[in-house]
C-alpha cells in the first residue's frame, strides 16, 4: 500500500512538472469584452507574489493637512496612491502590469451625498490600466467604509501583484 501511494505521488509531481513546464509562464488576466476589471487572473505556479499595503493619499499641501480639501476629491486621492504604487512597484523591478488584486475602501463624500465617487475612482484608474502603453486589468473590488485614519481621506487602496518566473 505503501509503495502504491509512493508511486501515486511521483506520478503526480511528474505530470504536474511536465504541465507547468509545457505551458508558457505568464500571468494571464482574464476580462470580459468592456470591462474595466478583470474577471479574473490567472497566476502560474513558481511566481513570485508582493503584497502592498493599504495606502492612502499624499496630501496637496503638506503643510496643510487639515483643511477639508487637504488631499482633494475621490479623483485626485486615486491618482496619488496609483502614483505612489507605480514608484512603490518600479522599486521592485515591477510595473502597474504586475498587478493582479486591487482592493480598494472609498468613504462616503459629503459632496456626493454620503455616497463614495465610485466615478471619480473610475477616472483615475484609467490612467493607469487598461491604456494603450499598459493594457492589463486587474481584478477589483471596491467597498464603501464609515471613515479612514483622516476625516479629509475619502479612499484607501491595497494591491497585490504578481511575476511569474
Amino acid at each position: 500500500m505503501k509503495a502504491a501511494i509512493t508511486a501515486f505521488l511521483l506520478a503526480a509531481m511528474a505530470t504536474g512538472s511536465a504541465v507547468g513546464s509545457a505551458s508558457a509562464a505568464t500571468v494571464e488576466h482574464k476580462q470580459a469584452p468592456r470591462a474595466m476589471i478583470a474577471s479574473a487572473a490567472i497566476v502560474p505556479p513558481g511566481s513570485t507574489f508582493y503584497y502592498l499595503s493599504g495606502a492612502t493619499a499624499a496630501p496637496i499641501n503638506p503643510a496643510d493637512t487639515d483643511s477639508a480639501d487637504a488631499y482633494g476629491d475621490t479623483e485626485a486621492q486615486a491618482l496619488s496612491i496609483f502614483t505612489k504604487m507605480k514608484a512603490q512597484l518600479a522599486e521592485m523591478g515591477l510595473t502597474m502590469s504586475d498587478m493582479v488584486k486591487l482592493t480598494v475602501f472609498l468613504v462616503g463624500d459629503p459632496k456626493n451625498g454620503g455616497k463614495m465617487d465610485r466615478d471619480g475612482l473610475t477616472r483615475a484608474y484609467k490612467k493607469f490600466f487598461g491604456t494603450a502603453d499598459q493594457p492589463n486589468l486587474p481584478t477589483r473590488s471596491a467597498f464603501q467604509i464609515t471613515a479612514l485614519a483622516r476625516p479629509q481621506q475619502l479612499i484607501e487602496i491595497e494591491g497585490i501583484a504578481a511575476k511569474a518566473p
